[in-house]
C-alpha cells in the first residue's frame, strides 16, 4: 500500500472533508434530524487540527455516517452518497486512501441529485476537487477518481492498483 507523509494525510483529510461538506446539504435536506454525517466531518477536522488520533472516535464517526447513509438510501440516493462521503472523509485519519472515497461519493451524490445536468455538474465538481490539491496529490487524484461517459450514462469510479 502506498505510504503518505503525515502532512499529505492531513491535506487529504481536509480535502475529503471539504468535498463531503459541499454535498452535505443534499443529506440535510432529506434527513434534517440526523447529524451523524456533519459530526463525521467535524471529527475529521478536529483530527486534522489537533493531530490527536483516537481510533474509537474515528471509527464511531465513520460508522455512524455510513449508518446514516443506509437509513437514507431507501428514499434518497443523493443523501445516501453525501453521508458516505462524510464517512470516508473521517476514515482518512486511519487510512489516507479513504480520502478518494470522500471525493468519489461526493461526485456520486451530485450525479444522483441532478440527473438532467449530471455530466456538467460532475465535471465541474471534479475540476473543483482537483484544484484544491497540491500538484503531486492532484495528479494521483486525476488518475484514481475518474468520470466515464458510457452508453447508459455517467459513471464515477475509483481506480485501484497494487499500491492502493
Amino acid at each position: 500500500m502506498k505510504r503518505y507523509s503525515r502532512k499529505d494525510q492531513r491535506i487529504m483529510a481536509t480535502w475529503a472533508a471539504n468535498c463531503a461538506e459541499r454535498v452535505l446539504p443534499l443529506f440535510e435536506r432529506a434527513r434534517s434530524e440526523d447529524g451523524r454525517p456533519r459530526n463525521a466531518i467535524q471529527v475529521c477536522r478536529e483530527w486534522v487540527e489537533t493531530e490527536v488520533f483516537r481510533m474509537a472516535d474515528i471509527r464511531r464517526a465513520s460508522l455512524d455516517a455510513h449508518a446514516a447513509a443506509r437509513a437514507a438510501k431507501a428514499d434518497h440516493e443523493a443523501a445516501c452518497f453525501a453521508a458516505r462521503a462524510a464517512g470516508q472523509a473521517v476514515a482518512t485519519a486511519h487510512v489516507p486512501q479513504h480520502a478518494f472515497g470522500g471525493s468519489y461519493y461526493a461526485l456520486k451524490a451530485l450525479a444522483a441529485s441532478d440527473r438532467e445536468h449530471v455530466e456538467t455538474a460532475a465535471a465541474a465538481e471534479r475540476e473543483w476537487q482537483a484544484q484544491q490539491l497540491p500538484a503531486d496529490l492532484k495528479q494521483e487524484f486525476l488518475v484514481r477518481v475518474v468520470i466515464e461517459k458510457r452508453r447508459t450514462g455517467i459513471f464515477v469510479t475509483v481506480r485501484k492498483d497494487g499500491d492502493f
